[in-house]
């Protein structure tokens, strides 16, 4: 199995869809979540597609009664599809990027001495943040659900004032330490919370025998990439979704 079938195989265990197939060179995973990765057909390889995929993925997720959702890479060769999708009527967002870097980097020095609790499971204490103020209540639900179901996952949060504050997990699959999850309450950003839970997990990949890690950040999302800049990640690839627009059949 090659890096990048590696890294998009690891990235749903850590956010299982509800159930998921493998079909001409692409990972098309099914769920009603609101998490994009887990309802987004994606390739396994970074080449030209097959003609016929697209029609190909419309069907499947047809079937199972979902729209279309693509996870394309931003990338030369996927070009042609870029541009059948357009004609299709399909339009792009979220564009982000996948970001990787060394398990040894990230566990370095921490930016906060916060202690980092590490459970097999998200506790009911996750909410807090989650559910908590400056999320939409609805999409946390949903992805606090979807984090749940992750196999070979640990959950990391920071208490301060007696409440948990600050959360992150980590997925160990296919060689990789997937990072996910990642939310710190408004009122407690910028005082290296996130950096604490992200060495927290670092040092359980280690003990993994982990040397890899991955994760996913909105482009536009700038305080994120410069904190996991600073903790040794460089962006691979970015990718962007596409999905119909209003009025073309999507919603």
């Amino acid at each position: 199995m090659d890096e990048i079938e590696a890294i998009e195989r690891a990235t749903l265990a850590g956010v299982p869809p509800r159930a998921q197939e493998s079909w001409n060179g692409w990972l098309l995973p099914f769920d009603d979540g609101t998490v994009g990765r887990c309802h987004s057909a994606v390739p396994l390889r970074h080449e030209a597609p097959e003609p016929g995929t697209l029609a190909g993925i419309e069907q499947r997720y047809a079937g199972a009664g979902l729209a279309t959702v693509l996870r394309v890479p931003q990338l030369p060769a996927f070009a042609p599809l870029q541009a059948q999708l357009r004609a299709a009527g399909y339009v792009a967002y979220k564009p982000t990027l996948l970001m990787v870097g060394r398990v040894s980097d990230l566990a370095g020095p921490a930016e906060s001495s916060a202690a980092v609790e590490l459970s097999d499971s998200a506790a009911a204490d996750w909410e807090q943040v989650f559910l908590g103020e400056g999320f939409d209540p609805v999409d946390g639900a949903s992805r606090l659900a979807i984090l749940r179901r992750g196999r070979d996952s640990v959950f990391a949060s920071v208490r301060q004032e007696g409440r948990t504050v600050a959360v992150g997990a980590g997925c160990f699959s296919h060689g990789w330490c997937g990072v996910h999850g990642m939310r710190t309450l408004p009122a407690f950003r910028g005082r290296g919370f996130a950096g604490a839970v992200l060495s927290a997990l670092a040092r359980r990949a280690r003990e993994q025998g982990i040397e890899r890690c991955f994760l996913q950040v909105e482009e536009g999302n700038v305080p994120a990439r410069s904190l996991y800049a600073r903790r040794g990640f460089a962006p691979a690839w970015g990718y962007a979704y596409w999905k119909k627009a209003v009025g073309e059949g999507g919603s």
